[in-house]
Formats: structure tokens, sequence, C-alpha cells
């Protein structure tokens, strides 16, 4: 993304707010935001929480965003993904999608 141009990412991110208004017209979007590149991460470490800078975890990969569905069987989350700019956009930024079932019993 650091490598796009100014014009380049707004035509990206109107873009990207053209699936969204799609998506959102599934009616079954019940959260969606995205992740700013500045984070803490907190670690057990020899029996301590130990504290480090961002940007998110150790990884070759970053989670930019999430988004929750409502979803009626196994089939319909890829439906609806599938409307989101990760999926049709941005290929050449490694953009993709995860699609996770949220544990039940984990959250209060």
């Amino acid at each position: 993304m650091q490598a796009l141009s100014k014009a380049e990412f707004e035509a990206l991110a109107a873009e990207c707010r053209r699936h969204d208004e799609e998506l959102n017209r599934t009616g079954r979007v019940r959260a969606v935001e995205s992740l700013e590149w500045d984070t803490r991460t907190l670690r057990p470490r020899g029996g301590k929480t130990v504290v480090t800078d961002g940007p998110f975890a150790e990884a070759k990969e970053q989670v930019g965003s999430i988004l929750v569905i409502e979803a009626e069987d196994v089939d319909d989350p890829v439906r609806i993904a599938s409307l989101h700019p990760a999926a049709q956009l941005g290929e050449d930024l490694g953009w993709w999608i995860e699609l996770r079932p949220i544990a039940a019993g984990c959250h209060p």
C-alpha cells in the first residue's frame, strides 16, 4: 500500500467503497473495521507479559481489517465475502480474505 501514489490509493479507495456498498446491501454485515498500522502486542515470555510495538503480530502477512457477517450456511460466507474489495481488487498488493467461524463460548 505504501508503494501506491496518492492518486492510485484514492482510486483504489473509491473502488473499495463501491464494493463495500454491494457488501452492505446483503444485509448480513454485522461489523467491518479497518485496522490501524500502529499497535502493541502482548506475549507471555518467561512467566511475564512482554509488550512490543507493532505493526501487528510478527508474521510475513498482516491483517488489515476484520469483517463479521451473519451466515445462513457454510456457502453463504463465500458468496458474501466475494463482494469484498479484497476478493476483487489488489491482487498485486497481496490482498486476500480468510474465512473463519467465530468460536462459540470464547467470548462473553
